[in-house]
C-alpha cells in the first residue's frame, strides 16, 4: 500500500471527536435526587453557621451585662482595651513607669484590670480576632452592658420606693411607677439626697435646695446622706459610716443575690474570710454602681442620663470609684480593706468554718457512721 493510500485508509477509519459542547445523557430522577441532596446539605451548613452566630451572639449579649455592674458604668470598654495597648507601646519604646501616666489615664487602666478579670476570655480573645469581629463582638457586649443597665434602675426604682417607705413611713408614700414625686420635693428623699454637709431638717436648707440658690449647689462634689449608716454623718470625722447605709446593702443584694434577699439586710457576722475565698465577692464588693443607681432611683428624673441639674452622675460614679482604689497611704487602704469586710459579712453572711474543730467534726455524723461501718467490719472479722 502506497504512503497516499495509507493516509487515506486512516482518515476513512478515524473515530470522530466527541461533542464537547453535549452531555452524556443521565436519569432526570437521579439528577433531581442529587439536586435536592445538595441544596438539604447547603441548608444544613446554613442552619449550623446561623446556629453558631445565635449562640455567639447570645453569650456575648449575655456576658456583657457584667461590664455595667461590676467593671465600668459609663466608661467606653474601647477606652480601656486603647489604654492597655498604649501602655504596653509605651513600656515596650519608652521603659514608661506607671506613675508618670495622668490620673485619668490610671483610672482606665484600672478599669481594663477589672474588665479582664470580670470577662478573663476577652484579653485572649481581642488577641485572636481579626478587626471585624472584634468590632461585632463589641457591639454584641454593649448591648448586653446597657440591657443590663437598664434592668437594674427599673427594678431599683420599684424596690427603694417599697424601702423608703417600710424604713421611714412619709406621710407621702413613694409610688413605685411614679419618678415625679421623689427628689428634694419628698422629705425623706430630699433628706437622704441631701449633701452631708447640710443640715435638712432646717428650713433655709430644704428652701435653698429646692430653689436651687447659689449657697446650695447639689453636685457629685458631697457624699449625700444616704450613704451613711444610719443616714447621719460626723463631720469631723467623714468617713466614719461612709457606704455603711442599709439602702446601700439592699440595693447591693438585690442586683447581685437576689430582690428577696434584700429584706435580710440587718443581719451581720464574721465572713471576713469570704472576701479572699470568694471571686465573685472580691470583684463585685469593689464595684460602686448601686450607690449610684440608689441616687437615681430617690431622685426625681424620669430616665437615666448623665446629668441631672448641677449634679453629674459620671463624676459621683469616679469618685467613689477613686475612694475605693486611689488610696493615699496604707491606713487609708487598711480602712478601705475593713469596709469590704463588713461588705463581706452584709452581704454572704457569717462563717463559722473555723469554729469545726476536729473535736466537733468527730461527733458529726459523717464520723460516727464511718465509724460504726468500721466497727460492724471488724466484728464480722472477729467472728470468723
Amino acid at each position: 500500500m502506497s504512503a497516499a493510500e495509507h493516509d487515506q485508509h486512516n482518515r476513512t477509519h478515524t473515530l470522530p471527536l466527541p461533542d464537547l459542547s453535549g452531555a452524556v445523557p443521565t436519569s432526570t430522577e437521579a439528577r433531581a435526587k442529587r439536586r435536592i441532596a445538595a441544596l438539604e446539605e447547603e441548608l444544613q451548613m446554613m442552619k449550623q453557621e446561623r446556629g453558631t452566630k445565635q449562640r455567639k451572639t447570645t453569650y456575648y449579649v449575655s456576658q456583657g451585662r457584667a461590664i455595667r455592674r461590676m467593671v465600668v458604668l459609663y466608661a467606653n470598654i474601647e477606652n480601656l482595651i486603647a489604654e492597655n495597648d498604649r501602655r504596653c507601646e509605651e513600656s515596650w519604646e519608652n521603659s514608661t513607669p506607671e506613675h508618670v501616666f495622668c490620673f485619668f489615664q490610671n483610672r482606665l487602666q484600672r478599669g481594663y484590670f477589672a474588665l479582664v478579670q470580670t470577662l478573663p476570655w476577652m484579653h485572649e480573645k481581642l488577641a485572636e480576632l481579626d478587626p471585624d469581629d472584634v468590632e461585632d463582638m463589641m457591639k454584641k457586649i454593649k448591648r448586653g452592658a446597657d440591657a443590663a443597665r437598664g434592668d437594674d434602675t427599673s427594678t431599683l426604682k420599684d424596690l427603694v420606693a417599697a424601702w423608703v417607705n417600710q424604713s421611714f413611713h412619709p406621710s407621702n408614700l413613694l409610688k413605685s411607677d411614679d419618678k415625679q414625686s421623689r427628689g428634694f420635693i419628698h422629705e425623706v428623699c430630699g433628706k437622704l439626697l441631701c449633701p452631708a454637709e447640710w443640715d435638712w431638717s432646717k428650713d433655709c436648707v430644704k428652701a435653698g435646695i429646692r430653689d436651687r440658690t447659689s449657697d446650695y449647689v447639689v453636685s457629685e462634689n458631697s457624699w449625700p446622706l444616704f450613704v451613711y449608716e444610719n443616714y447621719s454623718v460626723n463631720s469631723s470625722d467623714l468617713q466614719q459610716g461612709l457606704f455603711m447605709s442599709k439602702i446601700l446593702v439592699q440595693a447591693f443584694k438585690a442586683t447581685f443575690t437576689s430582690p428577696s434577699s434584700a429584706k435580710e439586710a440587718d443581719g451581720d457576722g464574721d465572713g471576713a474570710d469570704i472576701l479572699e475565698n470568694n471571686r465573685r465577692a472580691r470583684r463585685a464588693l469593689n464595684q460602686v454602681k448601686v450607690k449610684t443607681c440608689v441616687r437615681f432611683s430617690l431622685s426625681n428624673i424620669s430616665s437615666w442620663r448623665t446629668i441631672d441639674g448641677d449634679f453629674d452622675y459620671e463624676a459621683f460614679w469616679n469618685h467613689i470609684v477613686d475612694f475605693f482604689e486611689d488610696v493615699p497611704g496604707p491606713v487609708a487602704r487598711r480602712r478601705v480593706t475593713t469596709l469590704l469586710e463588713w461588705w463581706t459579712r452584709k452581704v454572704f453572711g457569717k462563717n463559722h468554718r473555723e469554729d469545726l474543730t476536729p473535736e466537733v467534726v468527730s461527733k458529726m455524723s459523717v464520723t460516727a457512721l464511718a465509724e460504726q461501718r468500721k466497727a460492724l467490719e471488724d466484728s464480722v472479722f472477729d467472728s470468723d
